[in-house]
């Protein structure tokens, strides 16, 4: 008999941001170029018995090279939501863009959950691309071969569950390899979209991101998220501001800062 799943409690936490404008999140722009910024989020999915992250976040060094403003790093985001990145076992990758896997060595006892497709495009000839592989740290991507070899990386191909009730799902278009996470809430079905959708308007809309290897995959990829969700509310952006307003803040004083996404402020 097949394991029950677990019901998680998940929660968004914001580490970094910057100022941005419309046409940025558009391709093709928008005639509407008026303030638009970005947010910077990494994920907590807590279970009973255990706790998965999904994405690392980026440190110093990407901060200060891409103009980003860190606000904290990525352990002091995720301890104020009691979850503690030394001993965090399994860190879900849903892309290896350096701001999704940056902060990878702040996970010191983690695996890293990776899709096959991923890694081969983050290592193969598109990397000599600049137009691909400049929101790539070469360094990031290195580190995670190391990783392999020291036997730390989990490699998945297209959907798989994790464990009951969470499972991962390989969408492409932001980058090959790119996958979303579904995670079952005590209100259903949760996607943690991550890059598949940077802000609620590119899916809503449907109106693509302009970093994208695969415009047409990243199109599908909107249609993904709404089969694989149980209600259009629980599909979660990977980087809009209006995350932390559409759901219940973690606790008491971390407004903008951490919420729970198994909380819509509107369900």
């Amino acid at each position: 008999m097949a394991d029950a799943p677990t019901v998680y409690e998940v929660y968004a936490v914001k580490y970094a941001e910057r100022d941005a404008h419309r046409a940025e999140h558009f391709l093709g722009g928008d005639p509407h170029d008026t303030p638009m910024p970005m947010d910077y989020f990494v994920w907590a999915v807590v279970g009973p018995d255990k706790t998965w992250v999904v994405d690392t976040g980026f440190g110093e060094l990407d901060a200060a090279t891409r103009q980003r403003r860190l606000v904290r790093t990525v352990t002091e985001a995720l301890a104020t939501v009691d979850v503690d990145a030394a001993t965090v076992t399994d860190v879900i990758i849903t892309h290896l863009h350096y701001d999704h896997v940056g902060g990878h060595n702040q996970f010191p006892q983690a695996r890293f959950h990776l899709q096959d497709r991923e890694m081969a495009f983050a290592t193969g000839r598109h990397m000599a691309h600049r137009s691909l592989n400049h929101a790539f740290t070469p360094l990031h991507v290195a580190d995670m071969v190391m990783l392999v070899h020291d036997g730390r990386v989990v490699f998945h191909d297209g959907d798989e569950e994790l464990a009951p009730g969470l499972t991962v799902h390989r969408v492409g278009g932001h980058t090959d390899g790119l996958q979303v996470v579904r995670v079952l809430t005590d209100i259903g079905w949760l996607i943690l979209a991550s890059d598949a959708t940077h802000y609620y308007e590119n899916f809503e809309a449907e109106r693509p991101f302009p970093i994208v290897f695969d415009v047409g995959a990243m199109l599908e990829a909107y249609h993904t998220l709404q089969r694989l969700a149980d209600q259009p509310e629980l599909i979660v952006p990977g980087h809009d501001p209006l995350v932390l307003e559409r759901f219940e803040v973690a606790r008491v004083g971390l407004d903008g800062i951490a919420v729970r996404l198994d909380r819509p402020l509107n369900s």
